[in-house]
């Protein structure tokens, strides 16, 4: 990747976004384009043609995304399925007609069957049913990934995809009401702590696995990618190796400094039993995370206390 080149990151206020707009201005890379939802609605496709065609990107990191945890999918799944189609038509549809010299898609690794065998290997994708608490997202999410293959088969764009794990870090959503399961618990227990109160209740049981990605690792991986990965197949992006739930509750309860109990509600969902992805295609390839979960979580943390007056869902 030349130094001067134009690079569109799509969605770079959210927490992928952000991170990767971070590495690279790290890495040197000045020529960055940006747009808010509210100056380039990626879900219309005219002002999506228009826009690449006024700027004309050298490379697209598309991360931009419909994103939220288990309940927001359930509660929202027309907007989940059609926010993030329309998206990703129209970003790669438009980076194929202006002769984007590569494009990285960014995924999730929920597109994966719910009962797949672990650890999640990159050829498990439409062996079996998705799990249903996410499967609108995960369907348009495949979609996206099969988009970037048929543009790369019918035209030889330098099209890729890769599925992060579960991610976390600076830039993430703290509104229970959306949010995933690690900034959820960051907020309800220094909620709890900050108004004393006795225990905190959590959905589940606490014992589905899940594994977790600090989001400027994930960035990495990203940059990394876009200059040494050009495959049809898609790449996953985690640490493989996964937590409980409720370990991962001591980890945060710890870092927050809440004293109280944690009460479990099994009458809520546990979501996917676990989710941990095979990452040794990455590592082959010559990259593997760095940042430790404890770490991660207290770098987390204070992003938190020091952003906190003006976070979505968080009291002012």
């Amino acid at each position: 990747m030349e130094i001067d080149a134009k690079i569109y990151v799509a969605g770079h206020r959210g927490l992928v976004g952000s991170a990767i707009v971070r590495r690279l201005e790290d890495a040197g890379f000045r020529n960055l384009i940006v747009r808010s939802s509210s100056e380039l609605d990626l879900r219309e496709q005219v002002a999506v043609r228009d826009f690449f065609a006024s700027e004309k990107p050298d490379y697209v990191i598309l991360a931009a995304a419909k994103v939220g945890g288990i309940l927001a999918n359930d509660s929202y799944p027309a907007e989940f399925i059609y926010d993030n189609l329309m998206m990703e038509a129209n970003v790669i549809h438009a980076a194929w007609k202006n002769n984007v010299k590569k494009l990285l898609a960014l995924g999730s690794t929920c597109i994966y069957p719910r009962l797949a065998p672990q650890p999640l290997r990159e050829e498990y994708l439409l062996t079996g049913p998705l799990e249903p608490t996410n499967e609108w997202y995960a369907i348009a999410k495949i979609a996206g990934i099969k988009l970037c293959e048929a543009y790369r088969k019918q035209y030889g764009c330098h099209f890729i995809a890769a599925m992060p794990t579960n991610l976390y870090g600076p830039g993430d959503n703290f509104d229970l009401n959306n949010s995933h399961v690690l900034p959820a618990l960051i907020r309800k227990f220094h909620d709890a702590k900050s108004s004393n109160l006795p225990s905190v209740t959590l959905w589940g049981t606490g014992k589905p696995l899940r594994e977790f990605l600090y989001v400027d690792d994930m960035a990495d991986a990203s940059l990394f990618l876009l200059k040494n990965y050009d495959d049809s197949e898609i790449v996953n992006i985690g640490v493989g190796k996964d937590i409980s739930i409720a370990d991962l509750a001591g980890i945060i309860k710890q870092v927050v400094g809440y004293g109280g109990t944690v009460v479990y509600d099994t009458s809520k969902p546990d979501g996917t039993p676990r989710k941990l992805v095979d990452v040794s295609k990455l590592t082959g390839l010559g990259w593997s995370a760095t940042t430790d979960l404890h770490a991660g979580v207290e770098q987390t943390y204070q992003w938190f206390l020091e952003n906190q007056a003006r976070l979505r869902g968080v009291a002012k």
